[in-house]
């Protein structure tokens, strides 16, 4: 006796050893020998033998047409006997009735099992989405193997342009594009982004990068839609003072001016104008919206993207030969540059000129201040306010040792060639409109903090800055309160403060309260942005020195040994560099010269290999 039974879903054949009635002892052709449940068993049947058996069904199975053996059904569920005596017309042999079964068994999109031996055909309209299903999954095979042929070969599939950027930054991973992508790069053991590179689809490696970002953090691009023009004050006081800029020469977003004024018994007046897009940006405003969903405006090598319009900067930077709404505050300081009194206004202002850092540095520096001469037509006010800030900087820091300023590298990028300067930080101009900015800022902290009011104070207390809503020392400059509130046009805290600013300065309301919803949101939202976009800044900045090492075709390099991890900082471009050959008897401080390897402008990597010991630490 032989058994055509079911286990674990597929349909088997073995000769019965032993039959105990709820159980049975079977032999399967290969010779294994198991236990089958006597409720499994389909068929019994004496021939032929369970070693042919197989063999015959499954001839006899594919000679059946599935489509025709699916018409033969109704609607109701049937056991797979009665279909086999209807489909060959009288009473099946073994093997009939088994290919029968087998047929049913392997085509579940025809039929629904419905019990042991019984199925129901599945209604037309289930079955027809099911074979297009299959159809489309099959055609999907055939693309994604051509696909991956393409890819192989070193083509990029046309169809993946429109989704390169998906690919590249969040891919789905459910699509055909992206398993071909994937099967193709551990293929060819490579990262997909780099397959794609040699498969042409990167020809500028500065917009993958610059794309990646827009696509995670600017998803609708860096444009602007379409928003009103801001509402200008007419009305304002006119300033009696003139207010002159600092800035470098690319700077449109021009926040802060100074102006000067001699006062009787040789007290000067010292104004701080910032300008005030504040009096036309309301909160919750479409223009305000924008501002809010960017925080910040972000810089990086090669452009910027700004947080407000263009038009928008138009009507309240600080342009020279302007008339400009401005918050002002003016100091009231004695001989000895003590300071008597400040006040707070909102105003127009007139705007001289603005002064650029490549042309006021060549007469505005150490050397003419040494010599007691600056030839500029400012030179006398530029001289006043050099020992005013240093009078600040000491009321500051005390009179102690400075520590010197790394030199800042400026970037210049051209049709795609870059280039690198050194800019030594800690000039004169700097540390005046340093120090200008860091009083008028920790001035208003300080009112506002003394009044009660909130604002986005900046608060540095062992060693990390942060914002908060309440006030408290920054440490490292050294005053009890601050605040950034001198760059409205670029930062949102700026903008939020600035509100506060005008409020108390025209005996109004606080447009922001301790507990404000808004407030706190922003404050959250602006860490989080300024942190991306600052770690963006050098992203692109280790890209364009990489791209500056590339392009000068440099074999050699300098650089300065630090602290840990075999970590050298190159002297010729901001990058700080792991070299593994560096000898173990190197000591942080010395100078080293190393040699340039493979540069990788994909990765962002760069190889250096150890040549010389320059000069001791």
């Amino acid at each position: 006796m032989n058994v055509f039974y079911e286990e674990d879903g597929e349909l088997k054949v073995g000769a019965v050893l032993a039959d105990n009635e709820t159980s049975l002892q079977v032999e399967a052709p290969h010779g294994k020998r198991s236990k089958v449940k006597a409720s499994a068993v389909l068929l019994r049947f004496e021939s032929p033998a369970h070693t042919a058996f197989m063999p015959a069904v499954r001839t006899q199975a594919d000679a059946i047409d599935i489509d025709f053996l699916w018409q033969c059904c109704g609607a109701e569920d049937f056991g797979y006997d009665t279909l086999a005596r209807e489909y060959y017309g009288q009473a099946p042999d073994a093997v009939q009735s088994a290919a029968v079964l087998t047929r049913l068994h392997s085509a579940p999109m025809y039929f629904y099992k419905k019990g042991r031996g019984r199925y129901k055909a599945a209604p037309e309209e289930a079955l027809k989405a099911a074979l297009a299903s299959v159809e489309r999954k099959h055609l999907q095979a055939l693309a994604k193997a051509a696909y991956v042929d393409e890819l192989a070969a070193g083509r990029m599939p046309e169809s993946f342009q429109p989704l390169l950027d998906t690919l590249l930054y969040k891919p789905d991973k459910n699509s055909i594009e992206w398993k071909a992508l994937d099967e193709a790069s551990a293929a060819a053991k490579l990262s997909p982004a780099r397959l794609l590179e040699r498969c042409g689809a990167l020809p500028d490696l500065h917009q993958f990068h610059l794309r990646r970002f827009l696509f995670e953090h600017f998803p609708k691009g860096p444009g602007f839609p379409d928003l009103p023009a801001p509402t200008v004050p007419a009305d304002l006081p006119l300033a009696e003072v003139e207010a002159y800029s600092i800035d470098d020469a690319e700077t449109t977003e021009i926040d802060d001016a100074f102006s000067l004024q001699e006062l009787p018994g040789g007290n000067r007046r010292l104004g701080i104008h910032i300008a005030a897009p504040a009096l036309g940006i309301q909160p919750d405003s479409p223009l305000d919206a924008a501002a809010r969903e960017r925080l910040s405006t972000v810089y990086f090598p090669g452009g910027k993207i700004t947080m407000l319009p263009d038009h928008v900067v138009a009507a309240y930077t600080l342009a020279a030969g302007r008339v400009c709404p401005a918050l002002s505050i003016y100091f009231d300081v004695a001989a000895d540059f003590s300071l008597l009194s400040h006040e707070t206004r909102v105003e127009r202002i007139r705007i001289a000129d603005n002064l650029r850092h490549d042309t006021l540095e060549p007469v505005f520096n150490a050397e003419a201040l040494s010599r007691g001469e600056i030839d500029h037509p400012q030179g006398a006010v530029l001289a006043w306010l050099w020992q005013f800030s240093g009078h600040l900087l000491i009321a500051r820091k005390g009179d102690g040792p400075r520590g010197e300023d790394r030199p800042e590298f400026v970037f210049r990028v051209d049709d795609g060639r870059v280039s690198i300067s050194r800019r030594q930080r800690g000039t004169p101009i700097d540390q005046v409109v340093a120090e200008l900015m860091i009083l008028a800022n920790s001035t208003w902290a300080g009112e506002l903090h003394d009044a009660g009011q909130c604002a986005l104070f900046r608060v540095q207390s062992g060693g990390k800055v942060r914002t908060s809503t309440a006030a408290g020392p920054h440490d490292g400059l050294g005053v009890a309160q601050y605040m950034w509130a001198s760059s409205p046009l670029r930062r949102y805290t700026d903008l939020i403060n600035q509100r506060q600013l005008i409020a108390r300065a025209q005996n109004e309301p606080a447009v922001y309260q301790g507990k404000d919803t808004a407030l706190l949101a922003a404050m959250r939202d602006f860490e989080v942005a300024y942190d991306v976009y600052n770690e963006y800044q050098r992203t692109m900045e280790r890209y364009w020195s990489l791209r500056w090492l590339a392009q000068e075709q440099l074999t050699a390099v300098t650089g300065t040994v630090l602290m840990r991890e075999n970590l050298v900082r190159l002297d010729a471009v901001p990058l700080v560099q792991k070299v593994p050959s560096l000898p173990a008897t190197v000591t942080p401080g010395q100078r080293v010269e190393l040699g340039v390897g493979a540069i990788d402008l994909l990765d962002l990597g760069l190889e250096l290999a150890f040549k010389a010991v320059l000069e001791e630490a």
